[in-house]
């Protein structure tokens, strides 16, 4: 089974001047994001694949493998002994002292997970000891950084020891002695000061040994009694009887154990236990060593069960372990190592008697070492293995526990024993430095056994074998081009009539295929046909091996068919892949293997066939089966073969659970499938599914793994095609991280470099196209180059390359203006183009490319020559492609700007058959044909819209206020896919926030006033209106029929699941975990709209939750007419909705820039400076509609505002003349704000509650304010003396120490009728954290949101900027105020800007007075009430002008 990768990605052209002309996926300028196939993710991916018969290719290969043979004459260099302890004597002039040992491969040959290394000192008598260190799994050297004083003399001799030990608590002895030397004090001073470190050969009768050097720093200098107290101290020795015996008969226990681990002789193993038994009988009960002592027998008691078969015996060291953990509870360094131990113990038994009690046991021990332990210790990796293997058919060896694979000896060494390193290395892939030795001592070795030396033909085949072997794991293209070197001297070997010419035959042409695969060279190719060929004719019919080269043959033209479409290719290796299966009857283990390179999905299936569920090969069929499938709809496109290949690829990885050596593999290919079905279906739920699982493939590859860079890459390109479609920052810069690391493993000369090259250049480039980075782009170009250099004439991703690099070009000729970058680019759009003829899968993106660019040099030199050409290949493009593949969509996009090239230009533009010869109508048409193509996703297609709303808009042409519709309908869908609030709100910012008034304007210019409201209603407020769809009463619905009923609470269940808050996830949250939670809301969302579809059948549903009709809006203004202010770049425009009378539309005498700069000067505080700015807004906007007014309301009526843009900001109730005499607004009528129609009608449908249950919360002095509000408690008891007196009212005061967060969020609850008395704060940031302060922290818009107010009456917001809103996002209106009405409440007051205590105490206490006068509360008094208290404060003089005019009524 081969994993599949993305080989590259490809981009395609960069757009025009004005960011509209993708062909494929130009990314736009500035305004628009890029699309979708600008850095194509639908490139090809890698795809591994692993199958029964060891294949490393989608069409496994055969070879065969000279036998190694073996040779032991290596002796140890220096001898071993035991040692015995002494006394310290301090030199009187000089010191010698070691300061650093560096000690390598200590875990190599062990058979024991050890704790910990140390080294042992002896001169002199005296003994010392350095710290127990542990190693972990991939650390090749154990540094020691500690003081330890020798004896002066040169001539002295000291003996050092190193062990193995097997307890990091307190040491019960030394543990397993490695390695131990004599040498003299003279000859390690000169081997530290000549850096010559002590190199250990393996031992008698071992291939590698633990140790292999061995190196000592010392120093001389002269005795300082101040560092005596930094030198190493002598061991101490435990006195007391047999105590003293115990660490020498725990020695020679673990001595004896190791020996018998090399001989397997049963003596050394019962002598051990013995030893063992004895130690643990002479340690006192409450010793500390005494859980060691305990390990230890068990240790060897478990050993012994095994190596003798009496499993009954197991209960026996199971026991002891049992008795050792216990005496070392949670914390002690050693208990991880005796719970692993204990958990092997209970596997042996659970395999033996099927006691499922010992499984579970086992693994909870097993996870509880996974959990305390490093990720890279041994005792973790073993903890793994064991939960890998815990099962029935599984038994762990404790005689093989911990073991590792050998490295080479540094001497010199004999053909066989180089031969054992090679069989060494190809056992295993852990040890790295391993193979890298081994084939060091080959290079060597050929240096020594000359061109005549009978072995010199093994060690050529073996180090080829070793170099294909490290470039298969690490992909360096000098390894390959060298193992192909060294066969061809191994064929020279091998002459005519040589037996063994066939098999260096084929293996040469294996290795030319293979580099065939990694560069596109068909010279390599056809020399592995030729080569293959050859190796045919020497097997002849009858010959054991001719199957084998009918299957290379085979393979090798099946290649050549794919990469050069000769058909009589194919049908030769189809011939004689039907030979070679007649070669392996029913029952042949090669079987299998001739039936899947025969390519054939039926032999495939007959392969699964042959592995029922249960048999251990089945995963391995499911996913070659799958690969087949997904194989063969690359080719033909046929979707049943997708959507098998992926119930396949779940079906294969459900075998392969955590764990499984494969999984890794199973994920990738699975994720592969998923990626290529969104692209060409565009279901999000396979792309969020790929991601996740690529993730967790990434995982199980840690780094040095020769697959990492692979699924890096894969990785890189989903999250790049997730960034595509969804426009979030954080997937890009992600793969863009991802992309670095890919690269950093694939130095210059590895195979993978060109395609990591490409990947990584692409995503650059699409970040400086989204954030103008010019490094960015210059970096992406220079990566292209260096990629297309590594890419040779004739290479298959050649083509690929040609465009990327074209595309960056393109790009940076569009911010730079250099003529010559686009030229070039268009010169390699040609060669692309080229490569793929007709027939080509991607010719139609070169096509459309190449068709941008040249569009492009139109518009700057104006050769009519280059449109004509651009306009046909885009129409070629299009027919070539499928009526549901998404890149029509950008071709459509970019046949519109062409077209619009033609008109602006007033060349002719000859339309084909029944084509509309009118340019600009056939450039609209595509505009329209790309916005409605469903196929091509909702993000692309509502920036498609959003061009032909600009373009129609620049044009006025008739299909203008169509494509506003479309692009609102198109918004409102894909931001009802957003997650969260805060969220929306950010995605709102990368669309124009002019959308919605500049689409009334447009149908006030078309005479549409009713349109004109209801394209304003579906435009604005789009955040809320996403929000109150989730709480829509549906209670007449239930009444209809059972059917009605159900589909009520299915809609209720989901839109309370959409309605919760999303999870705030910390910085360390996995991110795999975010996005699982994003794609289950996505589910929820399409989920929630199928059950809408279907309440909209249910009669006298139809129209639910649509974008509401002008008959039902006008609704709004049943109390009183509704003026709608729109701003817009075109005209500034006021709409009175009267009651069951027409609109009527009036010009306003302004425009947007008077208006902008209206709002800057409200921002003034000066009385002269506000009143001049009343008075402008009186004479530009309020009085024009006031002087139309009179013919719909009553002086001193109610009228309601509904501003948009610029005029959320202006204080319009307050708009008058502002002299003697003068006329003012607030004279003649009594204003209210609705920040929508839908809002007002939404606030008068429930019933007033006859209970008042009044909460008044008050905050002076919160975290981190400036200063108190003395007014708060004083503003609090005078609302509480206002109201009427229970029972009327139940009041309820919060302040102070009990004003927190929670308590006012549970008074907000449970009060309908609620008074704020607080600081205020607008956050423009993020206006959805625009809060109240309390006490501990703020109460947020964000959690007035979240909470269902939709019985609440009225609030008062005594408190700063309560309703300024947002300038980044105004028709979201996103203020505390309008917050509080969103949520259900249905009269607020609130405030502009920032409020006085004295404004306060008097404005709520006239307030207040008007409100309650009568005893009765009514919350369609608070506007009549407000105005009375404002109009009360007029004719004080001291009070600021700006004070008396910010507090504002919304609502009822």
């Amino acid at each position: 089974m081969v994993h599949r990768r993305r080989v590259t990605v490809e981009s395609s052209s960069s757009s025009d001047s004005d960011s509209d002309s993708d062909c494929s996926s130009a990314s736009s300028h500035k305004t628009s994001p890029t699309s979708p196939m600008d850095k194509s993710a639908h490139s090809s991916r890698k795809r591994k694949r692993k199958s029964s018969d060891n294949g490393d290719d989608d069409k496994t290969r055969c070879s065969n493998r000279p036998q190694l043979q073996k040779d032991h004459n290596e002796e140890p260099s220096h001898q071993e002994r035991t040692k015995n302890p002494g006394e310290i004597h301090l030199g009187e002039v000089q010191q010698v002292i070691i300061t650093a040992i560096r000690a390598a491969d200590l875990t190599l040959g062990l058979r024991r997970i050890p704790a910990g290394f140390h080294v042992v000192f002896e001169a002199d008598g005296v003994e010392y000891q350095t710290s127990n260190k542990s190693v972990h799994v991939d650390q090749a050297v154990v540094e020691w950084h500690e003081r330890i004083l020798l004896p002066r003399e040169p001539s002295s001799k000291v003996w050092v020891s190193v062990y193995a030990s097997f307890e990091l608590g307190p040491m019960l002895c030394h543990g397993e002695l490695l390695r131990t030397f004599e040498i003299s004090v003279g000859e390690l001073l000169d081997r530290s000061e000549k850096s010559h470190p002590i190199i250990f050969p393996p031992k008698q009768d071992e291939v590698i040994s633990a140790c292999s050097s061995l190196f000592m720093t010392l120093e001389q200098q002269l005795s300082d009694e101040n560092d005596i107290a930094v030198l190493c101290p002598p061991t101490t020795l435990t006195s007391g009887g047999d105590v003293d015996t115990l660490a020498p008969w725990t020695d020679s226990g673990h001595r004896l154990l190791a020996q018998y681990r090399r001989m397997q002789n049963r003596r050394d193993l019962d002598q051990s236990i013995d030893h063992f038994e004895h130690a643990l009988d002479i340690c006192p009960m409450d010793h500390p060593c005494r859980p060691a002592a305990l390990f230890n027998l068990a240790t060897a008691k478990l050993i012994n069960c095994q190596a003798n078969e009496t499993y009954p015996d197991l209960d026996i060291p199971i026991s002891i372990f049992q008795d050792a953990l216990d005496l070392r509870p949670t914390g002690h360094p050693d208990r991880p190592i005796t719970q692993l131990h204990l958990a092997i113990a209970l596997l042996s038994r659970f395999t033996k008697r099927g006691f499922q009690t010992d499984v579970h046991a086992a693994k909870e021990l097993l996870r509880e070492v996974i959990d305390v332990c490093h990720a890279n210790s041994h005792i973790h990796r073993a903890a793994l293995l064991a939960i890998e293997t815990s099962d029935p058919a599984a038994c762990i060896d404790a005689n093989n526990l911990g073991q590792e694979w050998p490295a080479a000896s540094m001497l010199r060494l004999s053909p066989g024993q180089l031969a054992d390193q090679v069989e060494w290395c190809l056992q295993t892939d852990d040890d790295p430095r391993a193979l890298d030795e081994a084939i060091s001592h080959h290079y060597n070795a050929l240096g020594y056994y000359s061109t005549t030396h009978a072995s010199r033909g093994q060690l050529l085949c073996d180090l080829r074998i070793m170099l294909d072997t490290r470039f298969e794991r690490r992909g360096n293209a000098e390894d390959l081009d060298q193992a192909i070197a060294l066969q061809r001297e191994v064929l020279a070997w091998h002459p005519v009539g040589h037996p063994d010419r066939s098999t260096s035959l084929d293996d040469l042409a294996n290795g030319l295929s293979t580099r065939f695969d990694h560069r596109g060279n068909d010279e390599d190719l056809d020399q592995a046909i030729a080569l293959g060929r050859e190796a045919l004719a020497l097997r002849p019919v009858g010959h054991t091996d001719r199957s084998m080269s009918l299957n290379n043959l085979a393979v090798d033209l099946s290649t050549r068919f794919h990469h050069r479409g000769n058909a009589e290719d194919l049908d030769q290796a189809i011939a004689l892949q039907r030979e070679g299966l007649s070669l392996l009857p029913v029952g042949h283990t090669d079987r299998s293997m001739s039936l899947n390179n025969l390519a054939a999905i039926a032999l495939q299936r007959e392969v699964l066939a042959w592995h029922p569920v249960g048999h251990p090969d089945r995963s391995t069929s499911l996913d070659d089966l799958a690969n087949g499938l997904s194989t063969r709809f690359d080719h033909r496109g046929n979707d049943e073969d997708l959507d098998q290949a992926i119930a396949l690829g779940r079906e294969a990885l459900a075998l392969r659970p955590v764990g499984h050596t494969d999984r890794s593999m199973s994920l990738n290919n699975l994720a592969v499938d998923l990626s290529t079905r969104f692209h060409h279906r565009g279901n999000a739920e396979d792309l969020d599914q790929a991601i996740a699982l690529q993730r967790e493939g990434l995982s199980l590859l840690p780094v040095g793994h020769t697959d990492r860079s692979m699924s890096l890459n894969n990785l890189a390109v989903d999250l790049s095609t997730r960034f595509h479609h969804r426009g979030n920052a954080e997937d890009l810069d992600q793969a863009i991280a991802l992309g670095r690391e890919a690269l950093a493993l694939c130095p210059v000369g590895h195979t993978d470099r060109p395609m990591t090259l490409g990947n990584l250049a692409v995503r650059l480039s699409t970040r400086f196209d989204h954030r103008g980075n010019a490094e960015d782009l210059d970096q992406a170009i220079a990566l292209h180059r260096e990629g297309l250099s590594l890419l040779p004439v004739g290479h298959t991703d050649r083509s690929m390359s040609l465009n990327n690099l074209a595309v960056d070009l393109s790009t940076r000729f569009h911010h730079r203006g250099n003529a010559e970058d686009l030229d070039e680019a268009i010169a390699l759009a040609r060669e692309a183009l080229a490569l793929r003829p007709v027939g080509h899968p991607d010719r139609s993106k070169s096509l459309g490319n190449l068709a941008v660019k040249l569009s492009t040099r139109f518009d700057h030199r104006g050769d009519a020559e280059d449109l004509n050409e651009s306009r046909e290949n885009l129409r070629c493009a299009l027919t070539l492609l499928t009526q549901h593949d998404p890149h029509r969509l950008l071709v459509h996009r970019s046949l519109a700007n062409v077209y619009l090239s033609f008109h602006r230009t007033g060349l002719e533009a000859t339309g084909g058959p029944g084509e509309d010869t009118d340019s600009l109508n056939v450039a609209m048409h595509h505009y329209k044909a790309a916005a409605k193509f469903v196929p091509g996703g909702l993000l692309f297609r509502l920036r498609a819209s959003l061009h032909w709303v600009r373009r129609a808009d620049q044009h006025r042409h008739a299909t203008e206020l169509e494509a506003y519709g479309t692009s609102m309908q198109l918004m409102d869908a894909y931001m009802s896919a957003t997650a969260s609030v805060s969220s929306r709100r950010r995605a709102m910012k990368d669309f124009p926030s002019t959308l919605a008034v500049d689409a009334a304007s447009c149908a006030l210019r078309n005479g549409d006033v009713r349109r004109a409201v209801e394209l304003l209603e579906q435009g604005r407020t789009i955040i809320w209106t996403q929000m109150t769809r989730l709480r829509t009463p549906l209670d007449t619905l239930q009444i209809r029929s059972d059917h009605a009923a159900a589909l009520m609470k299915r809609f209720r269940d989901l839109s309370s699941l959409l309605d919760r808050p999303p999870a705030s996830h910390a910085d360390a949250t996995q991110i795999v975990d975010v996005e699982a939670a994003d794609a289950r809301y996505r589910r929820l969302v399409e989920d929630w709209n199928g059950v809408v579809e279907e309440i909209r059948k249910v009669e006298g549903f139809s129209r639910f939750l649509l974008p509401p009709v002008f008959a039902d809006l006008h609704e709004a203004a049943c109390d009183g007419p509704i003026i709608v202010l729109i701003a817009s770049e075109s005209s500034c425009d006021a709409i009175i909705i009267p009651h069951k009378q027409s609109p009527t539309s009036i010009r306003l005498p302004t425009n947007l820039e008077k208006l902008q700069t209206l709002v800057v000067r409200f921002q003034r505080t000066s009385r002269p400076a506000l009143a001049k700015a009343l008075i402008e807004l009186w004479d530009d906007v309020v009085r024009p509609v006031v002087d139309i007014l009179g013919g719909f309301a009553r002086r001193h009526s109610r009228i309601w505002w509904c501003p948009t843009s610029v005029f959320n900001f202006l204080p319009l109730h307050a708009a008058g003349e502002y002299r003697f005499h003068g006329q003012f607004l607030s004279q003649l009528y009594i204003s209210s704000y609705t920040p929508s129609l839908t809002a007002l009608i939404k606030a008068r449908r429930h019933d007033r509650s006859l209970l008042v249950s009044f909460a008044a919360i008050g905050q002076d002095h919160p975290p981190g304010a400036s200063f108190t509000l003395e007014c708060v408690e004083p503003e609090l008891e005078l609302v509480r003396n206002l109201l009427p007196p229970p029972p009327t009212i139940s009041f309820t005061k919060i302040t102070s120490v009990d004003a927190t967060r929670s308590r006012a969020l549970r008074a907000l609850q449970d009060n309908t009728w609620l008074h704020f008395s607080c600081h205020g704060t607008q956050n423009n940031e993020d206006p959805f954290n625009s809060a109240f302060l309390m006490r501990d922290r703020p109460l947020s818009l964000l959690d007035i949101t979240q909470t269902d107010l939709s019985q609440h009456e009225f609030a008062f917001l005594s408190a700063c900027d309560t309703a300024a809103g947002d300038p980044s996002t105004p028709d979201e209106v996103i203020h505390l105020a309008a917050g509080l009405q969103f949520a259900g409440v249905k009269s607020v007051v609130g405030t502009l800007w920032k409020v006085t205590d004295a404004t306060v105490q008097r404005l709520v206490e006239e307030f207040y007075k008007n409100f309650c006068k009568d005893g009765k509360m009514n919350s369609k008094r608070a506007a009549r009430a407000l105005h009375q208290a404002v109009q009360s404060l007029a004719s004080d003089k001291d009070l600021p002008l700006e004070q008396r005019i910010l507090f504002v009524h919304i609502g009822i």
